[in-house]
């Protein structure tokens, strides 16, 4: 993992794609590593079930996935890049709390093989100007639901 930026007590590797679901991607070549940014595991609370696709499946920018259970909460997971999952992380099917303990590193959900790595532009970076800024008012924001 690169350089952590640290905003509001949460940590973002400058490396990463961000969307307004607070997912992230890691792009290795044609292939998108997306899982749940520090920030949507902890607001989260205790993870303790992941809905995966199976490989093969063809996803959508922006659309759901799958979905994560958290105590009452059930959220839903959104692709932040179109393809084809070519794998999920089996793991977190007996421990879905290493998203919790580990959300950029062993709690990746799943790997994409890209279609249009264009669509990256539309994702945020948090070197981006506006980036902090962005950020901290969905922390505002979230604080009042």
């Amino acid at each position: 993992m690169g350089f952590l930026m640290n905003i509001g007590g949460y940590d973002f590797p400058e490396e990463l794609y961000y969307d307004e679901h607070h997912q992230y991607a890691r792009v290795q070549g044609d292939v998108v590593t997306l899982g749940l940014s520090h920030y949507a595991q902890a607001a989260a609370k205790e993870i303790v079930y992941v809905e995966l696709p199976r490989a093969g499946r063809k996803v959508e920018q922006n659309k759901p996935f799958g979905s994560i259970e958290s105590g009452k909460w059930v959220g839903r997971l959104y692709a932040m890049i179109g393809g084809q999952v070519i794998e999920a992380n089996k793991n977190l099917e007996d421990d879905a709390a290493l998203i919790n303990r580990d959300p950029y590193g062993a709690g990746w959900i799943v790997k994409v093989q890209v279609d249009d790595l264009g669509q990256l532009q539309t994702l945020r970076r948090c070197t981006d100007p506006g980036f902090a800024e962005w950020f901290s008012a969905e922390v505002e924001k979230n604080k009042k639901k």
